[in-house]
């Protein structure tokens, strides 16, 4: 939450207007690596995207940490004193260490091809914003290559034959999953290994899935980071720093191992989706998605987000699904939150033809806080293997089947 000086304005609309220009100076990966790990706010797309709303001073001090300088590293310090100027209050919570007060719309390249979320909704909701700015013109030119002039007033629309290219892309390819045995279970694991050949490695995550042949689908039963062997800060922002080789080695340890949530009185299990990369793994940010039940009967899409094994914030969505504007929710005793269980429905040939999602267990809360709880996973078939992010927002995955007794 902000209150900003109005006074201030101008200054910071002609200090943006300078920032987008030098923008198109320089390498377009190194602004999609920024902005891949600047300081985000809940998505209106979903949890299947990344967000597309960016805090814009700490995206500034991220191009600057990266080694943004000469006229874009002026027009940056310009911008930032802006904001500092122009900002007379701000408030925010502990899973937003990074806002400084202002946000900015920074799409994946998936969304600004879409009619919904691309320029032609955008220029139409914030239309004064784009008539007075360049940030709809630097969002062509990063997506599309046309180059823009200061002098530029008009909103920019590119047109629907236009390619757009993403410059976060990585064209990863991945090695089969390497496995030292195909058989698993509590206490005894197994190392799984495979070679990353590619560019703009953004997040690396863990998966594991239970394989349910009676109904040919797949439960996502767990999901992870896995950790870089470096990470990097600002302003409690952490990020992973992946080998720019094009190449590397990635192997990891696997005992299979769920999760669930406890109320105190009982426990479910639960998929803990990464949502925030820590400087360590109890640093993490972590999100169960379901439906959260008022003690009057009343049923919202809800999310729960954990830090360090502990519930700290539950928040609802005005759109089925965990879309649409999203409201902090203060647990009261007695309300209830069910789980929503992950499914992947298969095809003969083992291809995702579906994803679905069905009711789970219900938990409810009282004085005692929701925490995660470590549980044997069950015994049975799992295909087990990573999940490859780039700078964009792409997936590239290779799995294995593994048998856990």
């Amino acid at each position: 939450m902000t209150a900003f000086d109005l006074e201030v304005m101008p200054e910071l609309s002609n200090s943006l207007n300078e920032f987008a220009y030098a923008l198109q100076a320089v390498n377009q990966q190194g602004v999609a690596k920024a902005r891949s790990h600047a300081q985000s706010y809940t998505s209106i797309f979903g949890s299947q995207v990344p967000a597309s709303y960016l805090d814009l001073g700490h995206f500034v001090q991220l191009l600057q940490q990266m080694g943004a300088s000469g006229e874009l590293g002026q027009a940056g310090d310009r911008l930032l004193a802006a904001i500092s100027q122009g900002v007379v209050a701000e408030k925010h919570g502990p899973q937003k260490p990074g806002a400084t007060g202002v946000s900015i719309y920074f799409p994946i390249s998936q969304l600004y091809r879409s009619p919904e979320a691309g320029p032609q909704s955008y220029t139409a909701i914030a239309g004064r914003f784009a008539e007075a700015s360049l940030w709809d013109d630097f969002l062509a030119f990063h997506y599309t290559g046309r180059q823009f002039e200061p002098a530029t007033s008009a909103v920019v629309v590119p047109d629907r034959s236009a390619t757009v290219q993403a410059p976060g892309a990585g064209q990863i390819e991945l090695s089969p999953v390497t496995a030292s045995a195909n058989v698993a279970a509590p206490g005894q694991p197994i190392l799984l290994s495979t070679q990353i050949r590619g560019e703009n490695v953004g997040y690396v995550y863990l998966f594991a899935g239970f394989y349910d042949q009676a109904a040919n689908s797949l439960y996502v039963a767990d999901m992870d980071y896995l950790e870089s062997a470096e990470t990097r800060e600002l302003n409690g922002i952490y990020y992973p720093v992946w080998p720019e080789s094009g190449q590397f080695t990635l192997e990891f340890e696997w005992e299979p191992l769920v999760f669930g949530i406890s109320d105190g009185a009982s426990a479910e299990v639960a998929v803990f989706k990464p949502q925030s990369y820590g400087a360590a793994p109890e640093d993490a940010v972590y999100t169960v998605d379901g439906i959260y039940t008022y003690t009057n009967g009343e049923e919202r899409s809800a999310r729960l987000y954990f830090r360090n094994g502990v519930l700290h914030q539950v928040f609802a969505f005005t759109v089925e699904g965990q879309t649409g504007a999203p409201w902090e929710i203060i647990p009261e005793s007695g309300d209830q939150f069910t789980v929503l269980e992950q499914w992947m429905d298969l095809d003969q040939s083992g291809r995702v033809i579906n994803n679905a999602t069905q009711q789970g267990g219900t938990l409810t809360f009282s004085d005692q806080t929701f925490t995660l709880r470590e549980l044997d996973a069950a015994a049975g078939e799992y295909v087990v293997g990573f999940i490859i992010e780039d700078l964009d927002g792409n997936q590239t995955s290779v799995y294995t089947e593994v048998t856990v007794q």
